[in-house]
């Protein structure tokens, strides 16, 4: 679908990145049950989430906003809509997608973002014990 768009809709406006194909990467089912991934458009690079189910999709209206939460965190999503995909919603990451010279270094951020997407937090290292020490001296400050 998106492919007839770049085909169609999008053909030679002069906010596609010739270098850049439509490609769908890194998609997995999220922990609601849809699909979540990012798509490569010679106009944008944006993450999806794509119905898995009708059941747990909200409905709600084009151009509204929807907050989804994944391993690494929530995320706000734009609700959009097409004639043979239905209610989708998408999270810009690039719009335009200029700074992409090659299919091949897009496709890389998009790998990176589908990863970084489904991972979990790093947890801050934690600090080591604090020494303990007694006496006036450590009190004071004048520990040796």
């Amino acid at each position: 679908m998106f492919a007839d768009i770049a085909r169609t809709r999008m053909a030679d406006l002069p906010i596609c990145n010739a270098a850049l194909n439509v490609e769908a990467v890194g998609f997995a089912r999220s922990s609601h049950g849809h699909w979540a991934g990012v798509m490569i458009t010679p106009w944008a690079i944006n993450l999806l989430c794509l119905p898995g189910q009708e059941m747990g999709w909200p409905a709600l209206a084009a151009c509204s906003k929807h907050g989804w939460r994944f391993p690494s965190g929530d995320y706000e999503f734009t609700v959009a809509e097409e004639e043979r995909l239905g209610n989708y919603h998408l999270c810009s990451l690039f719009s335009p997608a200029f700074e992409f010279p090659t299919q091949e270094q897009a496709r890389l951020t998009a790998l990176a973002v589908s990863h970084a997407l489904h991972a979990e937090p790093m947890a801050a290292p934690e600090a080591p014990p604090a020494k303990a020490t007694s006496g006036r001296r450590a009190f004071l400050g004048l520990g040796r």
